[in-house]
């Protein structure tokens, strides 16, 4: 990416007060909250330069703050985020939420009535034009509707990938723009707006894709994608089919900046040189890492790096499932191997473990792993799509990838109940199974069905391709 992401957009101070409830006041039924702690950070299109510059990449956000002790927080919390101004003379808004337990029992709002932008910078102009990308968080208070910066974000190079994300309060997106980002009552509200024909749709998701065929045209977007939540993301070019890009099951703690989330990876995507379909699938997929990572907490918690994907083979999401079955007084199990070319012996011997149980954990060799156990031209897979397949059976509630050449490791990690080994050991131990005898648990044995391997299917594949190879043309 060469050039800064440029956000453009409105800036808010937003305080978490998090403290412990525990009684009720004895003078009306209302929690009292004790060990109130303060949590501040960047809101807005504030929190989005955050989000970007903590990927790693060159950030500048051209906001409105105000002379205050809010707008100087905001400052302060941006670290990594070079600033510019506009001047301005209200002040900046402060939303503080006060929590317990992981609930917002309350919000208060200060600073709420804007003030005026007056002119624009002719940094900002220079800005835009040197651009990787330009990404309009827009959050309603007036930013996006200052006549000459609007000018200037529709004089933008084609070159320049801009996405708009849209407010119910803000401006419409000015022409052109590379995607703009509603969320699904966001562009409910827009297509009624423009006067999009109210069309019936059997299914919210044929809903959405009308809106967004709509708004395509009323806005002379090049793109609109609806974000519609835990459904993922839709994606309309104003005509034909719309893709849909589903999200990963994820616990969403605090969905707080899933959008703004969204839209900085949209923007670096498109920055980077990724078709729009692209950009949109990687950030549906940050975006579901970033809320099951708890949301804006972890990207105040970590400023050395952003959550990991869903899928990147940390064992976390693992040890929580495991916990949550023990917790019921449930039985876990646990299954093992490299799943190379899954087959009906595979499936035929995770349906027979999980029904040991409560819930299965598959153990999946790594790609290091497979090829020393079964030489340098395996596995024919990567282990991230292994891990997906394995992930999509209803019999399989977790996987976790380990990189060594036995199991053992992973096994003292994460205590299964019972530990279900696929193959012929009749009459004798399963080798791990002095591991589980660490803490009680039970090593067993599955049968295989018979004459199912992936060797006997890569034999089979390369013995048919010889011979489609020796036949006469």
């Amino acid at each position: 990416m060469t050039g800064p992401l440029v956000v453009v957009g409105d800036a808010l101070l937003d305080i978490d007060l998090v403290g412990t409830a525990g009684r009720l006041a004895p003078d009306s039924p209302v929690p009292v909250l004790d060990d109130l702690v303060e949590h501040p950070r960047p809101g807005g299109a504030a929190l989005a330069a955050l989000m970007a510059a903590r990927d790693g990449h060159d950030v500048v956000l051209v906001t409105a703050l105000g002379d205050d002790d809010a707008g100087a927080r905001v400052e302060r919390l941006l670290q990594g985020v070079r600033i510019v101004r506009l001047p301005y003379d209200g002040p900046t808004p402060v939303k503080q939420r006060v929590r317990a337990d992981g609930q917002s029992l309350l919000r208060l709002d200060s600073g709420s009535r804007p003030g005026t932008v007056h002119g624009v910078p002719q940094e900002v102009a220079w800005l835009l034009q040197d651009a990787a990308a330009v990404l309009v968080a827009d959050y309603g208070r007036g930013v996006t509707a200052v006549p000459g910066l609007r000018r200037l974000l529709a004089a933008l190079p084609q070159r320049v990938p801009l996405v708009w994300d849209p407010h119910p309060r803000g401006s419409e997106p000015v022409p052109g723009a590379r995607l703009v980002t509603p969320n699904r009552s966001e562009a409910a509200l827009f297509a009624e707006r423009l006067g999009v024909p109210p069309v019936g749709s059997r299914t919210p998701l044929a809903a959405a894709g009308r809106h967004a065929d709509g708004l395509v045209a009323g806005w002379q977007a090049q793109a609109v994608t609806v974000t519609l939540g835990a459904g993922g993301a839709l994606l309309s070019y104003g005509a034909g089919s719309p893709v849909v890009a589903p999200a990963p099951s994820v616990h969403c703690i605090d969905p707080c900046g899933a959008g703004d989330r969204f839209a900085v990876s949209a923007a670096v995507g498109l920055a980077a040189g990724r078709v729009t379909v692209e950009a949109v699938q990687q950030a549906v997929q940050d975006a579901a890492a970033y809320v099951a990572a708890g949301g804006p907490a972890s990207l105040m918690a970590d400023p050395s790096g952003t959550a990991g994907s869903p899928t990147d083979g940390d064992s976390r999401p693992v040890e929580e499932t495991i916990a949550a079955v023990t917790r019921r007084g449930g039985t876990v199990v646990a299954t093992g191997g490299c799943f190379d070319l899954l087959h009906a012996g595979h499936v035929a011997t995770l349906r027979a473990a999980r029904r040991l149980g409560d819930c299965l954990v598959v153990c999946l060799n790594s790609d290091a792993s497979v090829r020393r156990l079964k030489g340098p031209s395996r596995p024919l897979v990567p282990a991230a799509d292994r891990a997906r397949v394995l992930e999509a059976l209803e019999c399989v509630d977790a996987v976790v990838v380990f990189d060594e050449d036995t199991p053992a490791e992973v096994l003292s990690r994460l205590r299964p109940d019972i530990w279900a080994k696929g193959g012929d050991y009749a009459g004798a131990d399963v080798p791990e199974a002095a591991v589980l005898q660490a803490w009680g648990g039970q090593a067993v044995v599955l049968p295989y069905l018979q004459g199912r391997s992936t060797t006997g299917l890569v034999h089979t594949a390369t013995a048919r391709a010889a011979l489609s190879t020796d036949r006469p043309t």
